[in-house]
């Protein structure tokens, strides 16, 4: 019971917040409020209007979709050769495939801005491509080397001694056995690319910017619960993903344990 009280306590901390947000967000009042005086869907009308906000929210999914490619097409076959070959340096080359999650994101983020600016790449579309995939890659790889470790190398043993070329077996037999994990990395690329904030301030420019980056831009001048509706919406998006992906394949499952 008290384990089940901790867990409880924990989960309302770090729930409280979106509590607040959502009642905001359906505030009838011009300003942030809480409590708010009456309920309303205005918001959310003025939200879709806005063209600045929707306009930001096309180019972060475009965006986002385009670092999901790169990162598996990438992620996936280092994966492979980390889970599946021997080789001399294998754990080097993942330590440093993996090596941006262990640094803060404003620490990595200047350190793009300064490698990107001499070529540039600052306030690029390219820029902030590579940029975001420097943080979603290492995900990709851990989430996929873990999955593909679990999976028995039996099956892709017999496939080869029947014949079958090795592009073959990891088409047919590799990758259908790794799909949880390839979705599960798929989808939190995408989620992750899609609310990077940090580093995309250090390479957006004036006239290019995602979503976070007017999100935070707006809120520099702008006191109304809009924002609140566009993070109660992100929030159910993210969460509908999520849910997606356990439904389907089961969390657990689909990273590979």
């Amino acid at each position: 019971m008290l384990f089940r009280a901790l867990v409880f306590c924990g989960y309302a901390f770090l729930l409280a917040p979106g509590v607040f947000v959502f009642a905001i967000a359906f505030s009838s009042d011009r300003f942030l409020t809480f409590p708010p005086p009456g309920l309303s869907l205005r918001w959310f009308v003025a939200l879709w209007q806005h063209e600045g906000l929707m306009g930001a929210m096309q180019r972060s999914a475009i965006l986002a979709s385009v670092v999901t490619l790169l990162a598996l097409a990438i992620g996936v076959p280092a994966a492979y050769a980390i889970a599946r070959l021997r080789f001399p340096g294998r754990e080097a080359v993942f330590s440093a495939l993996t090596a941006p999650l262990l640094l803060p994101t404003l620490v990595l983020g200047l350190g793009i801005l300064l490698v990107f600016f001499p070529f540039g790449l600052a306030a690029t579309w390219p820029g902030l491509a590579i940029a975001h995939l420097a943080v979603t890659l290492p995900f990709v790889v851990r989430i996929m080397a873990t999955a593909l470790a679990t999976l028995p190398a039996d099956l892709e043993d017999a496939a080869a001694t029947l014949g079958a070329p090795p592009l073959t077996v990891v088409r047919r037999v590799t990758l259908p056995l790794a799909l949880p994990g390839l979705i599960a990395s798929g989808a939190l690329t995408f989620l992750i690319s899609f609310d990077e904030v940090v580093i995309s301030l250090f390479i957006a420019g004036p006239r290019l910017s995602t979503l976070p980056v007017a999100m935070y831009r707006y809120v520099e001048g702008n006191t109304d619960p809009l924002v609140a509706a566009l993070a109660v919406v992100l929030i159910v998006f993210s969460l509908a993903i999520v849910l997606l992906v356990e439904r389907l394949l089961g969390f657990m499952r689909a990273v590979g344990r």
